[in-house]
């Protein structure tokens, strides 16, 4: 792919791209993954894999409720 959507992280709701960044924020509070908006070159990949992964795992979670209504 080229051009500016060529990324893996863009979000495909911009208006959502806020409530994502709060969202990542929060997942790496929990994991105690010292996260901070700019550069974060200084995290291992596993930090940063962590929080990743947590993120998906909660958002799935939270599909399967409602599929589920609750």
């Amino acid at each position: 792919m080229s051009g500016k959507n060529s990324g893996s992280n863009q979000v495909n709701v911009p208006e959502a791209r806020e409530a994502m960044d709060r969202f990542k924020m929060e997942v790496a509070n929990e994991l105690g993954v010292p996260l901070k908006n700019g550069y974060n070159g200084d995290l291992t990949s596993y930090q940063n894999g962590s929080v990743g992964g947590y993120m998906v795992k909660k958002m799935i979670e939270e599909q399967e409720r409602q599929m589920a209504g609750k």
